[in-house]
């Protein structure tokens, strides 16, 4: 897309970054892109910095960080601060280890009564159904 400086609407501004407008206005009210000024009877306009701010955010939403995070890794953008950005990057590897374990489990207790049904197919209880209300998944207590 050919656009020149700061000569976006908003609407060309989500186009561009592929995001909806309602999207680019909770990002403004959670201060995680900025309002441009409204020059008089005119129309705010947006540029290239709002594409590489939204294409930030949206990454690190893949990345798994939650607004609240992006937050905190955009006030470390200056690059002067990768330490302090370092951190947050080794909390949330952590946090992503500990949920793939938790989802390993979730697959063994999964499969295990997947097999109790096929196991049983012309049982008149479901196993699969006995076990979720005996609690027997293998997570019990665990929240995700």
């Amino acid at each position: 897309m050919s656009v020149k400086a700061n000569s976006m609407t908003i609407g060309g501004l989500a186009k561009a970054a592929n995001v909806n407008v309602e999207t680019i206005r909770y990002y403004q009210r959670r201060g995680l892109l900025s309002e441009p000024k409204r020059p008089p009877g005119g129309i705010r306009r947006y540029g290239f910095a709002d594409i590489d701010r939204l294409t930030f955010v949206k990454t690190a939403q893949q990345l798994g960080f939650s607004l609240d995070e992006i937050s905190d890794l955009l006030r470390l953008e200056d690059g002067t601060h990768c330490e302090e950005a370092s951190a947050l990057a080794e909390h949330k590897l952590k946090d992503v280890r500990e949920k793939i374990e938790r989802l390993v489990k979730i697959e063994e207790a999964l499969s295990e009564m997947v097999s109790q049904c096929h196991a049983q197919p012309d049982s008149i209880a479901c196993p699969l159904i006995a076990s979720l209300h005996e609690g027997g998944i293998g997570t019990k207590g665990q929240r995700d």
